[in-house]
């Protein structure tokens, strides 16, 4: 292993070589702006529910990674979708 003053040295060397960019001042601004709207949609079917219910009814997962994903997305949605299922 490097020692620390060797380490040192070459992140300097790394962050003081080539030329320092630097950005158009009103792009920066123009970048920084937080939009004006935003756009949020509503859908009845959550397609990751949907895709995983599907995957699980043609194969066993080898891990529960949506699990929790799975009982939060059941506990939200109104009581009369849950019992049509």
């Amino acid at each position: 292993m490097e020692h620390p003053e060797e380490l040192e040295r070459r992140l300097r060397d790394m962050l003081t070589e080539g030329e320092m960019q630097t950005e158009d001042e009103k792009e920066r601004e123009r970048a920084n702006l937080s939009p004006k709207y935003e756009v949020r949609i509503q859908t009845r079917l959550d397609p990751i529910v949907e895709h995983t219910l599907k995957y699980r009814s043609m194969a066993k997962e080898l891990d529960g990674r949506y699990d929790d994903y799975m009982k939060r997305a059941q506990r939200s949605k109104p009581a009369d979708e849950r019992e049509q299922k």
